[in-house]
């Protein structure tokens, strides 16, 4: 797949912070990404989001994650947004020292995703439980944040990922705690 690394024409100000505090700043490593509005693209923005990743060196499991809410998200736009219309969403990302993000940009009816988001109610049996809610709750909940602008139009979310060690399980060890001989 092609990635054009180039700078981004988002119609957002580059280096501006998005809703809820995170800065996403932009420059000329900034990788993009435009696919139709279709399921059938959905591994061209798992691609993008592995190969991102895997250039900032994000541990397995926020690299999980992360692709995890791209997918989702990726979905909700192509499913509920667009309804099966044709359109196209943009997805460009970037790796800043402390953070990795990815942000998507289409032209579906504005939809704030957040709206209504509820925990899911585990205790109640399947069949009572609302359906719909928890793929995107599932998605927001495995980010350091997320942040939804509507600009001039466009829908703008944004997922972030915070570049840090993951913690070590409980009572767990990982290879750097063996002794050395």
């Amino acid at each position: 797949m092609a990635i054009d690394y180039g700078p981004a024409s988002t119609g957002v100000a580059h280096g501006a912070p998005p809703p809820g505090g995170f800065r996403v700043a932009t420059d000329p490593a900034t990788a993009v990404i435009r696919i139709p509005a279709a399921l059938g693209a959905l591994d061209r923005v798992a691609t993008f989001v592995l190969d991102l990743g895997e250039r900032a060196a994000l541990p397995a499991g926020a690299l999980y994650r992360l692709r995890l809410a791209a997918d989702e998200l990726t979905t909700n736009i192509v499913m509920h947004g667009y309804r099966g219309a044709p359109g196209e969403i943009t997805v460009d990302g970037g790796i800043d020292p402390d953070q990795v993000w990815v942000r998507f940009q289409d032209d579906a009816p504005a939809f704030d995703p957040r709206q209504g988001l509820r925990p899911p109610a585990l205790d109640q049996p399947l069949a009572e439980r609302r359906i719909g809610g928890l793929g995107v709750y599932l998605a927001f909940t495995a980010v350091d944040g997320f942040a939804y602008d509507l600009v001039a139009g466009r829908n703008v979310s944004t997922l972030v990922m915070l570049r840090r060690a993951e913690p070590r399980p409980p009572g767990g060890t990982d290879a750097s705690d063996e002794p050395t001989e």
